[in-house]
């Protein structure tokens, strides 16, 4: 069950980031990790085309220092669920924690 939930905030996570700006799958590794969570590869990479037959995210290659990187970026159908999964965590977290606008 708490693997569920994981999944669930990490693609809150990676959707929140490809709303900034192109990520990889080895960026959200660390970014991830940066946060405590250790992640590998054959979950990430699963989450990401999930996602991107879901429509949330779109993928492109591109050659980065001599090297074929594929990025994602947020669609439009991303960005609506990214806002409303907003609206749900913080209305979750002033229920569990107390005031998250602080």
């Amino acid at each position: 069950m708490i693997r569920r939930i994981l999944l669930g905030f990490m693609g809150l996570h990676i959707l929140h980031h490809a709303s900034k700006e192109p990520i990889t799958g080895v960026f959200m590794i660390e970014e991830l990790r940066r946060h405590g969570y250790e992640v590998s590869p054959g979950t990430i990479y699963p989450l990401l085309h999930k996602m991107e037959v879901s429509g949330l995210l779109k993928s492109r290659w591109e050659v980065r220092n001599g090297k074929r990187v594929r990025l994602y970026e947020i669609t439009p159908k991303g960005l609506e669920v990214l806002e409303e999964g907003k609206k749900k965590v913080k209305e979750l977290c002033n229920e569990i924690l107390g005031d998250c606008d602080e």
